[in-house]
């Protein structure tokens, strides 16, 4: 499906990711919870889960990946106009993660800057607001910066702790992208108020009703889906479709239910699961469940196992967000994408990880409590802006604001 010469271009011009320095193996988890470790690797389809460290929040893991992302992509911050952060494990009830950016990366004053939350959805709502900022002409000629952070964490022996995550997405959108062009002006909505996954101001595990959770997630898939079918213009059929991950197994089911909706039958639906989605599933099994940033790692995913192959196709990309509200839309891979794949080197931070051992992890779980609200150091080092560098948490300050600064 070529560009169309008639209309802007819009899209995704590069991406980076972050992650957490250690993870646990799932397979190691399950043996220390007395239960057979095939109960996590294949009932979930997840083999590790990404744990964030008291020096590691969502800001950290936003700026590191925003970093990394002007560092591969020889974007700079000068370029960016907008910055929007999604993320539903915001750091503060008033300030926005998006404001710590804008100073650690030494983003210019003249840049507009805002957090979207919707659960999952915050991140997907931060990229349609960026495509929608660029065509309405707002941008002239600068680039919007999207970052989706998230530390998924549930109480210790609960149902949801295999199906923790924690990391970052950081999205480059602008005019004449390079990986991947969106076709602005046609998604699929729904929305429904229910209470299937939630976090009560007074708590720092989310609260999750399981099964009634996966059945709003396909309702919406249902309703998102059909109404994307009916407003989007004919063309090529879709390629590759990535969904929203919270584990693998979510999305071979919700593959399931789109194709069946599309007339074929369960079977030929999940003989299709192979080639349409199981190359956009890599990194989501090595990462676990990252909330607002879950389908921007399969996309990334995708892009570095196929994009040679998909030059010029079309790919749907399904995002959900409990509560509920999701979004069906579509991109085409562009001719450009496989050489700046290879030059991004998406996977480079999941390959520095470290295991950790469930002791260790159980220890670290243990510091929750304590972690957003430990003193930092008297005379902390200042943080630098700009594009270098990692950034970590030291803990607050006598005024009660988080410091941050550089390794």
């Amino acid at each position: 499906m070529a560009t169309r010469p008639d209309r802007l271009s819009i899209g995704i011009d590069a991406i980076a990711l972050s992650v957490p320095r250690g993870f646990v193996d799932l397979g190691e988890l399950a043996e220390a919870h007395g239960v057979a470790p095939s109960k996590y690797l294949s009932g979930l389809g997840t083999r590790r889960m990404a744990i964030a460290a008291p020096d590691e929040d969502p800001v950290t893991l936003g700026v590191n990946a925003a970093r990394r992302l002007f560092q591969r992509s020889g974007a700079s911050p000068a370029d960016i106009g907008l910055c929007v952060v999604g993320t539903e494990t915001a750091v503060d009830h008033a300030k926005p993660v998006a404001a710590f950016l804008h100073g650690l990366l030494g983003l210019p004053s003249a840049c507009r800057v805002f957090e979207a939350k919707h659960a999952c959805f915050g991140g997907t709502a931060g990229l349609l607001n960026a495509v929608e900022w660029i065509a309405s002409g707002s941008a002239r000629g600068r680039a919007a910066l999207v970052v989706c952070t998230d530390i998924a964490r549930y109480a210790l022996g609960s149902p949801g702790e295999p199906t923790q995550g924690a990391g970052a997405v950081a999205l480059l959108i602008r005019e004449r992208p390079r990986l991947m062009e969106l076709e602005v002006g046609r998604t699929g909505s729904y929305a429904r108020d229910v209470h299937d996954f939630w976090r009560p101001i007074h708590h720092k595990n989310a609260l999750v009703d399981g099964h009634f959770s996966v059945q709003c997630y396909l309702d919406a898939l249902a309703g998102a889906y059909r109404e994307w079918r009916r407003i989007a213009e004919d063309g090529e059929p879709l390629a590759r479709t990535c969904y929203h991950v919270p584990y693998g197994k979510m999305a071979r089911k919700a593959h399931r239910h789109r194709r069946m909706i599309d007339g074929l039958s369960e079977q030929a639906a999940d003989e299709s699961f192979a080639v349409e989605v199981e190359p956009s599933l890599s990194l989501p099994a090595q990462v676990g469940n990252i909330y607002t940033g879950s389908l921007y790692l399969a996309l990334a995913s995708l892009f570095q196992a196929q994009a040679d192959a998909l030059a010029g196709l079309r790919v749907g990309l399904f995002s959900y967000g409990s509560g509920c509200c999701a979004e069906f839309f579509a991109g085409v891979v562009l001719p450009e994408a496989a050489p700046l794949v290879r030059h991004l080197d998406i996977d480079g931070p999941v390959r520095d990880c470290r295991r950790m051992s469930v002791p260790e992890y159980e220890a670290l779980r243990a510091e929750d409590a304590t972690a957003d609200r430990r003193p930092a150091p008297d005379a902390p080092p200042p943080a630098q802006r700009g594009t270098e560098g990692r950034a970590v948490y030291l803990g607050i300050d006598a005024s009660e604001r988080r410091v941050y600064a550089n390794e």
